[in-house]
């Protein structure tokens, strides 16, 4: 269980009901009398009832599919889920540093979030979604450098955290290449993107509700984090959000969608902690 026995936020949600029915009972006790011989059979009835509520609080805590969290007054809701099935006005896709849309397993994965964003929407059709791309006219502001030598894929890198709209989707400059095509990120440029893409949701969202995924999820190179872990990403991502001071006024709100298969990996009792 992801949610150990003996979390303190299980141990507080206990203490109110506790709380509760310590104030019911002794109210109670003011006005019945109870015959001694039955004391013991009610005591022992009260504790196995107790222990059971326990329980339920613990097994509901891992079952549990979503959570609200308010930050900087803003609603966020973190959930189990598929960011293409989810409601909302907009969609953020995490693409690399260039905006690569060529997905033949080399540069992209079919199975990446970007793999299938592009063939869901443009299968047969990329050049219609890199005419889009190149006639943004925010990218050019957000141009990081040309790499002429770049002999696969686009030669133009943009900021980390950069985001270009595609309709009701949010493309996300979210990852760097490696000459070989493989996706990387330090973590000063995981904290460092998603400051600036913060920004740039300030920039676009206008008002309307924005689900992302953990992004950096599918990045398996975080230099000198090679084993971190998708409950720490999740944070990460949470905690730059409070940093940004950014405030989706009601009923807009931020959505965190998880990919619903590492339902086993996410505490989302923990993430209350970060609340504000």
């Amino acid at each position: 269980m992801k949610v150990s026995f003996f979390d303190k936020k299980i141990l507080h949600t206990f203490y109110g009901f506790l709380s509760v029915i310590s104030v019911i009972t002794s109210i109670v006790f003011l006005f019945v009398e109870i015959e001694p011989k039955n004391k013991a059979l009610i005591g022992g009835g009260t504790l196995i009832l107790l222990v059971l509520v326990y329980i339920g609080i613990w097994i509901h805590a891992n079952l549990r599919r979503s959570i609200k969290l308010t930050i900087n007054n803003s609603e966020v809701e973190v959930k189990f889920g598929d960011l293409f099935s989810e409601e909302a006005d907009l969609k953020a896709v995490a693409f690399n540093e260039y905006f690569d849309t060529m997905v033949d397993e080399k540069v992209i994965s079919s199975t990446s979030l970007n793999g299938i964003y592009i063939k869901k929407f443009y299968s047969g059709n990329v050049n219609t979604l890199d005419d889009i791309i190149s006639s943004d006219n925010h990218l050019p502001e957000m141009i990081a450098s040309t790499n002429e030598g770049r002999t696969i894929g686009k030669k133009t890198q943009y900021k980390l955290g950069t985001i270009c709209m595609v309709d009701d989707y949010l493309l996300t400059a979210f990852s760097r290449f490696d000459a070989s095509n493989k996706a990387y990120l330090e973590i000063n440029d995981y904290i460092s993107c998603l400051l600036n893409f913060w920004t740039e949701i300030d920039r676009v969202y206008a008002g309307r509700t924005v689900a992302l995924p953990v992004l950096g999820s599918g990045i398996t190179r975080f230099k000198g984090y090679e084993n971190i872990s998708d409950q720490e990403l999740l944070e990460l991502i949470i905690l730059t959000f409070k940093v940004s001071r950014i405030r989706f006024t009601f009923p807009s709100t931020v959505k965190i969608v998880v990919w619903q298969k590492k339902q086993e990996k996410i505490n989302l009792l923990s993430l209350k902690d970060l609340e504000s």
